[in-house]
């Protein structure tokens, strides 16, 4: 199979950064399940479809599908990850899903059956092609005429503190790290509505939809464990890992988050507010 995404696959795949996601996969999961919940209700998902779920990670969403389809539908669930898809397959075995395919597969060039599946699905699994018309066109080749796809990215900085606080935290302690495009593959390169719309009728969807929902990420725990956790995976942990901190700068960093997120702590949990972009597109009849 052809790699078009190298560098994603490398990160995902192979880095010890990419590893954490599995280190923390139960808060991550936690954290997340608003928007899965907002992707799932969304789709539509019923017994006897066939889905498409892109970016699976390690199987929440994939695992969620396959109860709401029934033993009668099925899943086929891709990554760029290996790792990520071993612990997957374990978790819909614990689980008892046995209509779950389990596919590595970089979803750009992968060769997906034609005009199999019924709906795609994603829960921030999509941002990081290089060429993303050719990633979503051949998405697309995998739905039947008419079949649907439904998606979540996040919306722009300012009204998500999840990244914003964390990086700013992390940089007043260690610098600014170099500017990146904002719509280079990465979390953010879905913020601007208008222009993934632009993307989509590239890639030849039709009764494209694009809303902003708000939303709150609930992690239940302590603000200290809360800001442990974003020095572990997401933008703090990038500027860190960038400017080889130390462990005191890290704890540093962490209480600096912990204060940003004192607001949102309330009865032994975080709740961290989020503007979630939501795309839903058809493939045309």
């Amino acid at each position: 199979m052809q790699i078009a995404n190298e560098e994603q696959a490398e990160y995902w795949g192979k880095s010890p950064s990419g590893a954490k996601w599995l280190t923390y996969e139960d808060q991550l999961d936690q954290l997340m399940a608003p928007v899965l919940d907002l992707v799932l209700e969304r789709a539509g998902l019923k017994p006897g479809m066939r889905v498409l779920d892109i970016g699976c990670g390690t199987g929440a969403s994939a695992i969620a599908a396959a109860h709401s389809v029934g033993p009668e539908g099925h899943v086929l669930a891709a990554d760029v990850s290996q790792p990520f898809l071993d612990r997957a397959s374990a978790r819909a075995s614990d689980a008892g899903s046995q209509n779950i395919t389990f596919q590595f597969a970089d979803t750009q060039t992968y060769a997906f059956e034609a005009a199999d599946r019924d709906t795609m699905i994603s829960r921030f699994g999509v941002m990081f092609f290089e060429d993303t018309v050719a990633a979503f066109t051949n998405m697309t080749r995998a739905l039947k005429p008419g079949g649907t796809m439904t998606f979540a990215a996040w919306g722009p900085l300012p009204g998500n503190p999840w990244f914003r606080m964390p990086h700013i935290a992390a940089s007043e302690r260690l610098g600014t790290p170099p500017k990146v495009d904002r719509n280079a593959p990465g979390p953010l390169a879905f913020h601007d509505r208008e222009r993934v719309t632009g993307l989509l009728e590239k890639a030849g969807l039709s009764n494209i939809r694009a809303d902003s929902v708000n939303l709150m990420l609930d992690f239940q725990g302590s603000l200290l464990d809360c800001a442990a956790l974003c020095t572990r995976v997401g933008p703090a942990a990038r500027v860190i890992t960038h400017f080889d901190g130390k462990p005191e700068d890290v704890t540093a960093i962490q209480h600096a988050v912990a204060e940003a997120f004192h607001p949102f702590a309330k009865n032994g949990a975080v709740h961290i507010p989020a503007d979630i972009n939501l795309f839903q597109a058809r493939r045309p009849e």
